[in-house]
């Protein structure tokens, strides 16, 4: 045959079962059925095919010899038959290429090559032609000269195995140009040359038969790619290009494919002679021959480097883009948990701020008051509707009894309330929640209070009353204040899908403090209340009965602390008869200056009572220097005034006056004037005891009133104290005719005391 005859001899043979072929053809061949073995698992031969060899100048066409069709034709065969829908018939598919065999007769015939092949023969080689009329497409061309006649190389032989399931066969076609010459000469040689190298595909083939499957051909493309002469390859195994970098795991897949005698396709990482590395696309496949003894493995190989290198920066921009969308996505995921925690610290922010405004007004509005009632009246108003829908407050006395001091509900329910306290707060059970918060001085929660009801409240008509309130939730916080449970707060809310939280209790809590310091302040209060009227009624004595003589008098303190403070007056029937009257005001408005006040006044007292001089001025003198010498007081100030009875009926009362800088007292006449008596002053009480000191004497006639008072009286912000005094006269003045003592007290003190200072008064009639 031509092949045998023109195959080139610097090539090493391999062996077929009919015959010996050029290495340049068996490369094609063999490339071509290591690419379409992979069809393994896949649909159809086309789309086993890999696209290394889909647009390769090489026709290449796969027969179903069960069919005696064609399955698969990649670009170059499709180019040669034109629009010819696969399968199709083998003679068919040569007749719409227009093949001839090179006498020009048709090769549907049982002896033509592709006959031969769908029978299942291998054609080592066959030149045939086509028609110079036909066109690609399958038609006669319009220009019948537009082409000459062309000269193919026909090639093919078995894909599958004798016994396997598979009846698959190989065709190549490989053109050359034809000049005329002898077409079984030179240029078929040129042919099998061209068809090799015109691929740009690294073929190489390997002897299995031999020690580490060395490399027996490779093609010149295998040495363009990886740098190796021929020479230089043959007779080594192909791991050679391995290097340090390449993928164990592809390597380990490789050998098993070989050990198994299967085709593989796979990409690898190879190096150069010159060391650089490059991206390797390798098909490998089995050749058996026709006792299916395996022959050779054939090798198809590309450099896919740029193709990997694009794939890696298309991976690496996926990745990016990958990454940027997790980092926007985590980005826009902390932002959106940024804003939750925002909106949730905003939140608690508001609701903290709400609570400090709670607590600041519940302090402002508790201690506002020092009534117990009214203290407990606003706690309730504190607790409705703000914190529940309703309210108990229960008082704890020293014995542990309680009972009901305030309630509300948010709607009313007067009826409601007062049953429930009458029936159930003065007999409370000790399962109920404000039994055990006083008793354990902690707070009790039932969230759901209905379920247990008939174990908190024992009487039926206070749980009728109870659950018209509403006990869907129910909250007891006790009032402790100084160590000690003064009572408890009872709240409860209507709706059961909002039940008391740890955080109602926090603010319940904190609340019932509040209150229960206020409360224990009052209870303060109230004790020193106590003790300063009792001091107050023991330093302001009761004004004697004297005959000749009508009195009263009046006495405000200023301090919040107690009913008492240093202004005093007193009222004295001196041994000799007559009568002293005296007004004085301790520097100070606390239980200090009134206890001064009472040793004052018990010096002033025994003074006038015994004193070797009656004249006010001799018993100022002698109290001032008392008051230095025993440091009773700081200072103080002073009236005194020494009333002499008259000694024949329709006289006058002469009375001596002294003041150690006091007010000076007024006296109002019988007919209604006031007089102001200013004509005598002196020093203040503690300030110079050797300084002298002068009284002065007037005539008070029968019916007259003398009224000495305190600066509390007369002092206004804004004015002087003459303005005071006028406004005080003016008062006097418009009291009624023949009004006594009393009456001129009231009149002196009404609408003028506004809690600024002490104020004292006595008002003396002489009749």
């Amino acid at each position: 045959m031509p092949a045998e005859r023109d195959r080139p001899r610097d090539l090493s043979p391999v062996q077929r079962p009919d015959g010996v072929v050029g290495r340049e053809e068996a490369g094609v061949l063999s490339a071509a059925t290591a690419v379409l073995s992979e069809r393994a698992g896949s649909g159809t031969t086309s789309t086993a095919l890999p696209g290394v060899l889909a647009d390769v100048p090489v026709a290449v066409l796969v027969i179903d010899r069960s069919a005696g069709a064609v399955t698969y034709a990649n670009t170059a065969a499709v180019e040669l038959a034109g629009n010819v829908r696969l399968p199709v018939d083998i003679d068919t598919w040569g007749a719409s290429v227009g093949l001839t065999d090179l006498g020009g007769q048709p090769l549907a015939s049982t002896s033509g090559p592709l006959s031969l092949v769908a029978q299942g023969l291998p054609v080592t080689g066959e030149a045939v032609r086509m028609a110079p009329g036909q066109g690609r497409d399958g038609l006669p061309a319009q220009d019948p000269g537009a082409r000459r006649d062309q000269l193919l190389w026909v090639t093919g032989f078995p894909l599958s195995r004798p016994d396997g399931d598979e009846h698959l066969s190989l065709v190549v076609f490989l053109e050359v140009e034809s000049d005329g010459s002898d077409p079984a000469g030179d240029q078929l040689q040129a042919l099998r040359e061209r068809a090799v190298v015109a691929t740009d595909i690294a073929f190489t083939i390997t002897d299995p038969r031999r020690p580490d499957d060395p490399l027996v051909w490779v093609n010149p493309s295998f040495s363009r790619i990886t740098g190796y002469s021929p020479e230089e390859a043959v007779g080594r195994n192909c791991r050679f290009l391995q290097g340090l970098a390449t993928d164990p795991a592809t390597v380990a897949e490789i050998r098993a494919a070989l050990e198994a005698q299967q085709a593989i396709t796979t990409v690898l990482l190879n190096h150069r002679k010159d060391g650089t590395a490059f991206w390797n696309q390798l098909s490998i496949s089995p050749v058996f021959d026709g006792e299916g003894e395996l022959v050779s493995f054939v090798g198809v190989q590309t450099d896919v480097t740029e193709r990997v290198r694009v794939e890696h920066e298309r991976e690496a921009a996926f990745a990016a883009e990958q990454t940027a969308r997790q980092e926007a996505e985590l980005a826009r995921a902390a932002a959106e948990q940024a804003r939750v925690d925002a909106e949730r610290a905003r939140a608690d922010a508001e609701r903290m701020q709400g609570r400090l405004a709670l607590m600041a007004e519940a302090t402002s509005t508790l201690i506002a008051t020092l009534d117990l009632t009214d203290v407990l009246d606003r706690l309730a108003r504190l607790c409705v509707p703000l914190l529940a829908d309703w309210v108990f407050i229960t008082l704890a006395d020293d014995t542990g009894a309680v009972r009901e001091t305030a309630s509300r509900h948010r709607d009313g329910f007067a009826d409601e309330l007062r049953l429930l306290a009458t029936q159930h707060v003065g007999h409370l059970p000790e399962a109920s929640p404000t039994r055990r918060s006083i008793a354990a001085s902690r707070p009790v929660l039932v969230q759901h209070a209905g379920e247990g009801l008939d174990q908190l409240i024992t009487s039926a008509a206070a749980r009728e009353a109870a659950e018209r309130l509403g006990t869907g939730s129910l909250l007891a916080v006790p009032m402790v204040a100084r160590r000690r449970t003064r009572g408890a707060i009872l709240l409860g809310r209507r709706d059961t899908e909002r039940p008391f939280d740890q955080e109602d209790v926090d603010l319940a809590e904190d609340l019932a403090r509040r209150a229960a310091l206020a409360m224990d302040n009052v209870r303060l209060y109230q004790q020193e209340h106590t003790v300063a009227d009792t001091l107050q009624r023991s330093l302001l004595p009761e004004l004697p009965v004297i005959a000749g003589v009508d009195s009263a008098a009046h006495y405000v303190s200023a301090s919040t602390a107690a009913d008492v403070g240093g202004d005093f007056y007193d009222l004295l029937h001196l041994p000799d008869g007559s009568i002293g009257v005296v007004i004085g005001d301790v520097v100070g408005h606390d239980v200090a200056a009134a206890a001064a006040m009472g040793h004052l006044r018990g010096l002033i007292r025994a003074c006038a009572w015994e004193a070797p001089d009656p004249d006010p001025a001799a018993v100022l003198a002698r109290v001032d220097r008392l008051v230095q010498g025993l440091g009773v007081a700081s200072m103080a100030t002073m009236v005194y005034a020494r009333a002499v009875p008259p000694a024949e009926d329709g006289a006058p009362w002469r009375v001596h006056l002294a003041s150690a800088g006091h007010p000076p007292p007024l006296l109002r006449t019988p007919d209604g004037e006031v007089q102001l008596l200013d004509g005598v002053t002196g020093l203040l009480i503690g300030v110079d005891g050797t300084l002298p000191r002068r009284s002065t004497a007037i005539d008070l006639p029968r019916g007259g009133t003398l009224l000495a008072y305190t600066d509390g009286l007369i002092e206004r912000p804004g004015t002087d104290l003459d303005e005071g005094i006028a406004e005080l006269v003016e008062r006097l003045v418009a009291a009624p005719a023949g009004a006594g003592p009393r009456q001129l007290c009231d009149a002196a003190v009404a609408g003028s005391l506004d809690g600024r200072d002490d104020v004292a008064l006595i008002a003396v009639r002489f009749c």
